[in-house]
């Protein structure tokens, strides 16, 4: 067994035509650009690209393949270099079920499968170019479909006060939506990390992954994970997320919750922190809040706890992205690569002293505070990120 790292959860915000896929997505967050940035660049053995069901990119896709740039794995997978690229979709359920929008990941072994996944989707959204489109049908028929076409079924970023399961999305459980045994893990976003959702009991038999959710090319591996596995490959990954052979998720990589732009609860106007969660805002006077990430933990945490044995859980390691980091401007950047190689490398590998001998020391401080999660934060929330403060 090895340890690999994945990044699950990356967007497309334009074909090589320059349609958009993502609109809210970067323009230079290609299909091509994601593959070399997170293969040369942020070193990352296996990604989840999930807007491969966009037609342009199912064709994009076959081209890589047809020039050889591109390897279809037997195990499952596009091979790119040295990164295994797990193809998916992220979709947009509201149904009777819901009490608002939920999104969903879904993943697939093979181009076959995405290519048969997005036909099938195309009749049940109104623009299957698009990315995290709502689809006319309900969750566990959207399961079923990618069970049958042998894929993995994940809820997306499920405590965000938009968009996700437990946002807005059910009042209490799962279980309200989706048919529990056809989940293969829980991916828990930017505001939350394993500590906190320890005391939700319907959580326990699930795996929980970290993923950048990136509208970006600097965004991909802001968060991600370590998995055991034989090799990078969709088989393995399937395997890891069942746990079976030893095959496991090791450890997350993450942002420190208080860095994730739903942290708290705050005022939707002023964005001033709401300590008792209602009532008008004591800074403006707006009765709008926006509720964040760790009230509706605590509420689930309280209402769903089970005094049973837990789940043993891989560490959950708080690490600020490179990108975070005061002072690291472009040019250190671009120095610490031609020395290291990758931002994997960089984060994972080199030396408190190794770094002191490309950049200036207070610089390298930082990243060895950033890699250990001992910078001072400042929470963020409503929609805007958290900081890391500046010493003195």
């Amino acid at each position: 067994m090895k340890e690999f790292y994945a990044d699950l959860h990356i967007h497309i915000g334009r074909t090589r035509s320059g349609k958009a896929v993502k609109i809210t997505g970067a323009k230079t967050l290609t299909f091509s650009n994601i593959l070399q940035v997170a293969s040369e660049r942020k070193g990352l053995d296996l990604i989840g690209i999930i807007d491969c069901h966009s037609p342009e990119i199912i064709e994009e896709i076959e081209a890589g393949v047809v020039d050889g740039k591109i390897i279809e794995k037997r195990e499952g997978g596009l091979l790119y270099k040295n990164t295994t690229i797990i193809p998916g979709s992220e979709i947009e359920i509201y149904d009777q079920n819901c009490n608002g929008p939920i999104h969903v990941l879904a993943y697939f072994p093979t181009l076959k499968a995405m290519k048969e996944f997005s036909a099938w989707m195309g009749g049940h959204i109104k623009n299957i170019t698009l990315s995290s489109q709502r689809i006319y049908c309900d969750a566990r028929t959207l399961q079923k479909i990618v069970k049958s076409l042998g894929g993995l079924f994940i809820p997306a970023h499920v405590f965000t006060p938009f968009k996700s399961l437990y946002g807005k999305g059910v009042e209490s459980s799962l279980t309200e939506v989706f048919d529990p045994k056809l989940i293969d893990a829980i991916e828990l976003g930017l505001s939350s990390d394993t500590d906190m959702v320890k005391d939700i009991a319907e959580l326990e038999s699930y795996p929980f992954v970290t993923n950048s959710d990136a509208h970006s090319l600097g965004k991909i591996a802001r968060e991600y994970q370590k998995i055991q596995l034989l090799e990078p490959s969709f088989t393995e990954l399937e395997k890891a997320l069942q746990e079976k052979g030893n095959r496991k998720v090791s450890a997350n990589y993450g942002l420190n919750p208080l860095l994730g732009k739903y942290h708290q609860t705050v005022c939707s106007a002023c964005f001033h922190e709401i300590l008792n969660g209602s009532g008008e805002c004591s800074e403006c006077g707006n009765p709008s809040i926006i509720k964040g990430v760790s009230s509706r933990i605590q509420e689930l945490s309280m209402s769903k706890k089970d005094g049973g044995r837990k789940r043993e859980r891989p560490p959950y390691i708080h690490q600020v992205p490179l990108d975070f980091i005061p002072g690291l401007g472009p040019k250190s950047m671009e120095k610490l690569l031609e020395a290291f190689g990758t931002e994997m490398n960089i984060l994972h590998e080199v030396t408190l002293e190794q770094l002191k001998g490309i950049i200036p020391d207070k610089l390298a401080d930082y990243i060895d505070a950033a890699r250990n999660g001992t910078l001072i934060l400042e929470a963020g929330g409503g929609g805007k990120y958290g900081k890391v403060k500046k010493e003195g």
